[in-house]
């Protein structure tokens, strides 16, 4: 069972290469601009992946970023089958991922709070 387990995580590792480069270089959609890939999740019969991205912009560009990728999933699994042997691509499944906003705002605030003399040690 620990070997499947680390061979599903380096499959992920590899996915997330892949389609960082697939990306970068071959997505002409203007929706997808400057993507960044954060974390592949890959089932254990690789059957489905969940890649998570973020990237930098309000709601209204998160949402047709998840549109383009969501559109070009077709074309990103097809060249995957074609970089990666795998007997089966798993389908491909985009979710914008919140924890680098999440983390950039609590920075904020624990900023604020220190510049506000809360973080007085005695």
């Amino acid at each position: 069972m620990p070997r499947d387990f680390s061979r599903t995580l380096r499959v992920a590792e590899q996915v997330q290469r892949e389609l960082a480069d697939l990306i970068r270089l071959e997505v002409k959609d203007p929706r997808v601009g400057m993507v960044t890939l954060t974390g592949v999740e890959v089932a254990s019969d690789y059957g489905h992946a969940k890649v998570f991205f973020t990237l930098l912009g309000d709601a209204s560009q998160v949402e047709a970023a998840n549109e383009g990728l969501n559109h070009a999933a077709g074309f990103l699994r097809r060249e995957l089958g074609r970089r990666i042997k795998l007997r089966t691509i798993p389908q491909l499944h985009f979710h914008y991922d919140e924890s680098v906003e999440r983390g950039m705002r609590l920075s904020k605030l624990i900023d604020s709070a220190v510049a506000s003399g809360g973080g007085d040690q005695t």
